[in-house]
């Protein structure tokens, strides 16, 4: 079943999404309308390249954010994008938590990372993981504040900010649609690290195995 037509994201004083407010019961009736999908991972083409501007905003683009809900619940994941569900199209969904505790639940359609002036940023050296590369964490320094510009599941233009762990998972995600996976981030040799936690662990959920 489709979202309801006409939902107006609710934005705040400064402009920007209003995405803490009845967290539980929205993400319920995403998942409860969604389907959950396996996990494609690290070596999955679709992973590996910068996906299709979304252009359509109606039913099924309404079903494929109900999914993603789904499969994020599922994997019990914090963000989760198409192409982590083997779809070239530039959404991902989030439901994650800041520093201070307080919960985040949204989507972001056709998304981009606002440049910070050096000046602003302050880097948090913290670990990361990542549903395609499961079972694999390592320390990787980001800006502890971001800011993602894109539209909602209707096309209204949206802005949407976070600050902390809230922040890590605004960068991983939209990296994701543009070909990034977290460990392309890495030095060699945490990347070979990440890899071989990977191989040495199975992963809690169902993946898409890669040819």
């Amino acid at each position: 079943m489709a979202q309801q037509e006409n939902q107006v994201t609710p934005i705040d004083d400064e402009g920007y999404v209003v995405d803490t407010e009845d967290c539980e019961a929205r993400e319920l009736a995403h998942r409860e309308r969604g389907t959950s999908r396996p996990i494609t991972v690290v070596g999955n083409p679709v992973l590996h390249r910068e996906c299709k501007d979304v252009t359509e905003f109606g039913d099924e683009l309404a079903q494929l954010i109900d999914d993603m809900f789904a499969s994020q619940k599922t994997a019990e994941g914090v963000g989760l994008a198409a192409n982590q569900i083997g779809v070239d199209a530039k959404v991902f969904v989030y439901d994650c938590p800041d520093d201070d505790g307080v919960r985040h639940t949204g989507v972001v359609v056709n998304p981009k990372l606002v440049e910070l002036p050096a000046a602003a940023r302050v880097l948090d050296d913290s670990n990361e993981g990542c549903l395609s590369v499961p079972t694999a964490y390592a320390s990787l320094a980001r800006p502890d504040y971001a800011e993602v510009t894109g539209q909602d599941a209707q096309g209204n233009p949206i802005k949407v900010r976070g600050t902390g762990y809230f922040a890590r998972c605004l960068q991983h995600e939209t990296d994701h649609l543009y070909g990034y996976l977290y460990i392309d981030r890495l030095s060699k040799r945490d990347r070979k690290d990440a890899l071989r936690q990977m191989a040495e662990n199975a992963p809690r959920y169902e993946i898409v195995p890669n040819d």
